[in-house]
């Protein structure tokens, strides 16, 4: 099994969710996070002072899936995310020895 997850823009939540239920992906946490890469955040100004914006907003979307099914996941985040900006945001794809879903007991791909 693999953790996939994804550091993206917010207003890509929704296409990026619709495109992983689209290729039969049953569950994800989303999370709101801050953060920031070589984008270096950016200044704002208020009331006449200008201030820099160190952190981002950002969404952070986890799933784990079947090892079968991780390179078409990642496939559908990068073509849903994408804008083409600094700033689109990473994907980290991690190896998990097992699962275990809490209600029944079941462990391995059968919690998914």
């Amino acid at each position: 099994m693999k953790k996939i997850e994804a550091i993206i823009r917010h207003f890509k939540l929704e296409e990026v969710k619709d495109g992983l239920n689209g290729i039969g992906v049953e569950g994800m946490t989303v999370s709101e996070v801050k953060g920031f890469g070589r984008q270096k955040g950016h200044k704002e100004q208020y009331r006449g002072a200008e201030y820099t914006v160190d952190f981002l907003p950002k969404v952070k979307l986890e799933t784990v899936v079947p090892d079968d099914k991780a390179k078409e996941v990642i496939d559908k985040i990068l073509e849903t995310a994408r804008t083409g900006q600094i700033g689109d945001g990473k994907i980290f794809v991690t190896n998990l020895t097992d699962s275990l879903r809490i209600r029944t007991g079941e462990s391995g791909e059968a919690a998914l």
